[in-house]
């Protein structure tokens, strides 16, 4: 049966009998891939795609009216389409759905694209209340984003010192040489219609809590009733003789990147560290590089996050790809001429010829401009806020890599965790709390890397884990690993093994208590992977 009316379609994709209570089925029509879903005896049909990067949510977990997208955590309600976690800034469309006579059919639109931007609001005329964002990043965007989703009718400004319009930074690591068109998290039309300033060059140089006032290094002064703070971390820069030369770079923006793309094509690279950023920058440039040499100061890539099987692994990987490593190690000098590197002196003697040379040895978090504020930070340089999102001053929020906030999944211990998905979790809590909605965060962090095409996933909070139980072979390139803490499961981390990561993220959410026994179990239908 196919009906053409009014530019919609309709399809009779399986029938009744298909599914049952809990499955989910890919179906197409009219080339969309939809997907259907049974809960509860009752069908419903939402866009197939994930709107973050586009993977199949086919693959993914499914709990209850909740799927989980299996790439990187994103998940959508599969009643409304509505984003309920992130990343990713869009909701899923929704599909009509008829039972008759035991067939299933849905119905499409014409103009239903992938993915559906929630209903928001503009700029009210004549409302002069006024949210300033510190940050272009994605807590302040979804802070933003939340805002006018929730009828918040007065002015919003986001200040950032980048050049750009807020972007997706996770892909600057993994291709260097990107379009900004293709990594710009909404155009400016789309912020412009909504009424979200974005103020680019502008750095904050003081806070007055009392007068409600920021001061910027240009000299000029901003009042504002509510204030978030969503400055993230700046990278680390190494301590050694040498290491203000040219060609020692750190990636922090577009323009870094880009620059390092040009400036190590063709010549010697020297990367230093070998936690995320060192090593996805590593991987782009194993074969865009004369050589790629990386200094790392454990005896493998990731040691304490993922443990040295994964980390031994991923260096083979790299290392098939003639990128050399040098670990327990350090840099003890840079060596220059005519200001640009020419060497890299180890600690142990060793001299590495060097044209440019990376640092990703960590992040400080970005609060120096709060010293004088009576806004609490912590001995890491974080800004501490509650499960809300509020600091200790009123009418001040914070958000994303340089808060230390309350996570349930360690009993509500304060922690600060860098991860693209908990930026937007936090924005959107921080969001509502200015509106007085009194949301709490709950939310399991989740995170991936990319590495020559390969993409490990890890979920939870694996800090202080004792023994590590893996389901597969990391020798094979497909693994399930469980982090293990007082005979518990904190975390997870995978390589080819989805949806299982995304699944016990779901779990962990639920606050489920997931043992060693479990883990160690040659039955895993506890975390029902299909």
């Amino acid at each position: 049966m196919e009906t053409k009316q009014c530019e919609e379609i309709t399809e009779m994709v399986c029938l009744e009998s298909d599914l049952q209570d809990g499955q989910m089925k890919e179906v197409e029509v009219d080339q969309h891939k939809i997907l259907l879903v049974r809960n509860k005896g009752e069908f419903a049909a939402v866009g197939g795609l994930c709107t973050h990067y586009g993977a199949p949510l086919i693959k993914g977990a499914l709990v209850g009216d909740r799927v989980r997208c299996p790439f990187h955590g994103a998940c959508f309600n599969t009643k409304t389409g509505d984003i309920e976690e992130f990343p990713g800034l869009d909701s899923l469309p929704t599909f009509k759905v008829k039972v008759e006579g035991g067939k299933v059919y849905v119905t499409t639109d014409k103009k239903k694209l992938n993915k559906r931007v929630k209903k928001m609001c503009g700029r009210v005329p004549g409302v002069s209340h006024t949210v300033v964002l510190i940050g272009g990043g994605p807590a302040s965007l979804q802070c933003a984003e939340t805002l006018r989703q929730n009828d918040y009718g007065g002015r919003i400004i986001m200040v950032t010192k980048d050049e750009q319009l807020p972007l997706d930074k996770t892909k600057l690591s993994k291709a260097m040489n990107i379009e900004i068109e293709k990594v710009l998290l909404r155009q400016s039309d789309f912020l412009q219609h909504h009424g979200i300033e974005v103020w680019t060059k502008k750095e904050v140089k003081s806070v007055d809590t009392e007068a409600k006032t920021l001061t910027f290094k240009d000299g000029t002064v901003q009042h504002y009733d509510q204030l978030l703070i969503s400055t993230g971390g700046r990278a680390r820069p190494l301590q050694c003789p040498g290491a203000e030369l040219e060609n020692v770079k750190l990636l922090q923006s577009y323009k870094d990147a880009t620059e390092i793309h040009h400036m190590s094509a063709g010549n010697k690279a020297v990367v230093v560290g070998t936690s995320f950023i060192g090593m996805e920058v590593a991987a782009y440039l194993s074969d865009k590089a004369v050589s790629v040499s990386v200094i790392g100061s454990s005896k493998f890539p990731f040691q304490s996050s993922l443990g040295p099987a994964i980390g031994k692994m991923t260096m083979q990987m790299l290392e098939e790809k003639n990128v050399k490593f040098y670990t327990c190690n350090g840099v003890a000098e840079i060596r220059g001429e005519n200001g640009k590197v020419k060497e890299v002196v180890l600690k142990n003697g060793e001299v590495l010829p060097a044209d440019i040379v990376i640092v990703g040895i960590g992040v400080i978090p970005n609060s120096d401009f709060l010293k004088r504020t009576s806004v609490e930070i912590d001995s890491r340089n974080a800004v501490v806020v509650d499960k809300f999102m509020k600091t200790n001053v009123p009418d001040v929020f914070a958000a994303g890599d340089v808060v230390s906030f309350p996570l349930p999944l360690v009993g509500h211990k304060r922690v600060n965790i860098g991860h693209w998905q908990l930026a937007q979790a936090h924005g959107r809590i921080a969001g509502l709390s200015m509106l007085n909605q009194q949301v709490a965060i709950n939310t399991v962090p989740y995170f991936w890397t990319m590495l020559l095409g390969k993409s490990i996933r890890y979920t939870g909070y694996g800090e202080g884990y004792t023994d590590i139980v893996f389901k597969g072979r990391t020798e094979e390139r497909k693994f399930l690993a469980f982090y293990i803490k007082d005979e518990e499961v904190v975390a997870a981390a995978s390589l080819n093994f989805d949806p299982a990561v995304a699944r016990l993220a779901e779990m962990l959410l639920m606050g489920k208590r997931i043992t060693k026994a479990q883990a160690q179990s040659d039955d895993l239908s506890w975390l029902q992977l299909p």
